[in-house]
């Protein structure tokens, strides 16, 4: 049902709106009063620069949606997050990627015994962007310090996005076996996904004077004592600490259906380099593959797929129950928009289904869907969120929320005494939103940052309003702030196409804001804009801002 946007004191907008020919349509009903607000040219602003971003999107659309992301942040001033991560990352040679330069298998043999410290002043659990985002903070307020990163992984910290994105869209095959990739946003170097620091060696943190980051890869963290400050190593290595952050990330969901000896050597879940590594080669020798889930890595690792194998006759299927790809995330239109361009990049989509039964046959698996649908497979990849990893709650007797997840942590990110959580595990407060739990890279840079500040001595509150995007394919790219979730009330403004009869025109979903609204009130609690980029900033001071609608 369409209706018209009304935001106290805000005729100028719809005023923009007309003269750049973008029209507001609203997708879910319900009633709603409007609160006073001063702050109408926040808005007004939003829509200028709607008009402006619709002007330069029709002048760039010809070129690559990379370029036209960089001309538009160059125009804005802002810079994306992953143009951040991209100057932080480990350089590679320009040269062809060849074989010898590939990373070094996972080994079955225990490494040689390390000398591990006893105590170290700042312990950093997990070994994402989080906790490399605190590390480097730390070291910046407190020069001399010695930071300890005990991670589970193989890997030193490595930046994930691109395991979705970059690393399959690549043409450059090879490269991307070798874990490396060319950096769009620096100037189209070869980078690998490794942070670049200079750490040192886990035995000799405690005796440098200058300090250092060491990382301890491969170990687990079994425990931890918020008391006597200290974690426990499984092997039964304790270490004390002054400080500690819980950057401890999440582990991918599972289904109960795709469980059982003979049916799970045909699934694999998706989430680290080894995933990437071992989902990649199995490509290689594989005809039919299939993606359980709609959302952001579900799509991205579908396209991706079929991009990646397209001459070899790979055949991607994908299903999920929402009625669009980002169902969960997009108004039922453009979700329905992108399941029409996931399909042009040669995915076959089964929206609005279930599986309901899967069983062993020819090499693969049989998975039935909720519609009577039956897909033989050689492997299914099953892509259905994250849980957060809060195993250390119970010994160190740390709230987690109970209906988020995540560790629950105060304004400064502390979850008690000397213990602070950054990123996809720390539950944190929004003054504006309320409650929340993000699991996005811009916000596990933004949040490890701040955290490991606060560790070495700063007391600063979380307000960052962090942004996550996605691209899924050549033609569709967006970007987003605050609670953006489809089931709230939406607005969403788009440009009108004119008809071949001359008539009113239809609304045309190539670009795009859309605005998310609180369902008591009427907020502006999450913005969408849609192949239109460089507009976080703004998006994030009309989130706040009171809306009503006639019908």
């Amino acid at each position: 049902m369409a209706g018209r946007v009304f935001c106290s004191r805000l005729q100028p907008v719809r005023h923009l709106a007309r003269r750049s020919a973008l029209q507001p349509r609203r997708y879910q009903s319900g009633g709603g009063g409007a609160g006073a607000t001063n702050t109408w040219l926040v808005l007004a602003a939003a829509g200028a620069s709607v008009a402006a971003a619709y002007q330069v999107y029709t002048s760039n659309r010809t070129k690559p949606l990379v370029e036209q992301k960089k001309d538009a942040y160059a125009k804005s001033g802002a810079v994306h997050p992953e143009a951040v991560a991209e100057q932080q990352l480990t350089p590679s040679s320009t040269e062809a990627a060849t074989e010898e330069s590939a990373p070094p298998p996972e080994s079955e043999t225990p490494p040689p015994p390390i000398s591990l410290p006893d105590k170290v002043p700042y312990v950093l659990v997990g070994g994402g962007t989080a906790s490399f985002a605190a590390a480097k903070a730390i070291r910046e307020r407190d020069p001399a310090a010695k930071v300890l990163i005990v991670t589970q992984e193989n890997y030193s910290p490595y930046s994930r996005p691109p395991l979705s994105k970059h690393l399959w869209l690549s043409g450059d095959h090879a490269a991307a076996q070798q874990l490396k990739f060319i950096a769009p946003w620096s100037g189209g170097k070869l980078v690998d996904l490794f942070y670049n620091a200079d750490f040192c060696k886990v035995g000799e943190l405690m005796d440098r004077e200058e300090g250092g980051i060491a990382v301890l890869t491969g170990t687990k963290v079994v425990g931890m004592d918020t008391k006597s400050g200290s974690i426990s190593l499984a092997g039964g290595h304790v270490i004390s600490y002054d400080k500690c952050l819980l950057a401890t990330g999440g582990r991918p969901r599972t289904l109960p259906l795709f469980s059982g000896e003979k049916v799970e050597k045909h699934v694999s879940v998706y989430r680290e380099i080894p995933d990437f590594l071992t989902l990649d080669q199995r490509l290689e020798n594989t005809k039919r593959v299939l993606v359980v889930g709609g959302g952001f890595l579900g799509t991205e690792l579908a396209v991706g797929m079929a991009t990646r194998y397209r001459e070899g006759g790979l055949q991607v299927y994908q299903l999920f129950p929402e009625s669009g790809n980002l169902g969960l995330v997009l108004p039922p239109a453009l979700a329905s928009w992108t399941l029409d361009k996931v399909k042009k990049e040669g995915v076959e989509v089964f929206p609005n289904v279930t599986p309901v039964s899967v069983e062993p046959e020819s090499g693969g698996v049989k998975v039935t869907t909720s519609s009577g649908i039956e897909l033989t497979v050689d492997h299914v990849v099953v892509a259905v969120g994250l849980w957060p990893n809060t195993d250390l709650a119970s010994s160190g007797q740390l709230e987690v929320d109970r209906h988020l997840g995540g560790f629950r942590v105060n304004a400064e990110l502390q979850a008690c005494s000397n213990v602070w959580a950054a990123g996809d595990a720390a539950c944190f407060y929004d003054p504006h939103l309320g409650r929340r739990r993000v699991e996005h890279h811009d916000h596990a840079q933004v949040s490890g940052r701040l955290a490991g500040s606060n560790m070495a001595g700063d007391q600063q509150k979380f307000e960052h309003q962090s942004m996550f995007w996605s691209d899924v394919g050549p033609d569709v790219g967006f970007e987003a702030t605050g609670v953006v979730d489809s089931s709230l009330p939406t607005c969403g403004v788009y440009p009108k196409t004119s008809t071949e009869e001359g008539g009113a025109g239809v609304d045309d979903y190539s670009k795009g804001v859309v605005f998310y609204l609180s369902r008591e009130e009427r907020r502006v609690v999450g913005v969408l804009t849609w192949n239109l980029f460089g507009k976080m900033d703004i998006a994030r001071k009309v989130k706040g801002l009171y809306v009503k609608f006639e019908y």
